[in-house]
């Protein structure tokens, strides 16, 4: 089987970056001899319906104009956290004899002639519903912590402004800080550092915002 390969790449908020994905999945394919004909990067929850997903119709839109066979993703959940939605996804990939390349436990869906690794697609299934599992314990973790701290008349959410909590953020951010202070826009100093424009708005905020009595 050729080794035609796009990477995907999914982060689920503007503040993730996908460049310690993009760079393992790079090294990993160059080490295998996969020939990287498209990289798709997205930022978007993965919870999101695969229809509602770019990346996936790309990657479809790609197998089936035979530009593609092989997807190499960092972990199953990158794929999708729907277990029936990811595996349909999977079965038409298959039908276009597209295979999907799992890094993390260096899993593949097709074997060499292009059937169905059996095993590797068991694993593959166990691995998605793992994710779905414990993404809905997750939330219903944060969901009941929450109720509870309401029940005791806490605050609920972010942490209350604080001087030594503003102090933190900006250590975190120089880099924003310093851009921001030489006068470069939201947008490029986004670019500039790497970090989402929701986190630099964030900071930018804190540099504005007047100090407490």
């Amino acid at each position: 089987m050729q080794k035609k390969t796009a990477i995907l790449v999914r982060v689920s908020t503007q503040d993730q970056s996908h460049s310690r994905q993009l760079t393992e999945l790079t090294e990993y394919a160059e080490a295998r001899g996969l020939q990287v004909v498209e990289t798709i990067t997205e930022t978007i929850s993965g919870s999101k319906s695969n229809n509602e997903r770019k990346a996936i119709q790309q990657l479809l839109k790609l197998a089936k104009a035979k530009k593609i066979n092989k997807v190499l993703i960092h972990e199953v959940t990158r794929l999708g956290r729907n277990t029936a939605e990811l595996l349909a996804t999977l079965e038409a990939l298959h039908a276009l004899k597209v295979s999907i390349v799992v890094k993390n436990y260096n899993l593949e869906t097709l074997n060499p002639d292009g059937s169905v690794n059996s095993i590797a697609q068991f694993m593959f299934t166990l691995l998605a519903d793992v994710g779905r599992m414990e993404r809905a314990t997750l939330i219903e973790r944060v969901r009941s912590g929450m109720q509870e701290a309401k029940r005791k008349g806490k605050h609920v959410g972010r942490p209350q402004g604080t001087t030594k909590a503003k102090e933190d953020l900006l250590k975190q951010y120089k880099s924003i800080v310093k851009c921001l202070n030489e006068g470069q826009t939201v947008r490029n100093t986004a670019t500039l550092t790497g970090k989402g424009v929701s986190t630099v708005m964030r900071v930018k905020k804190l540099l504005n915002a007047p100090e407490q009595a």
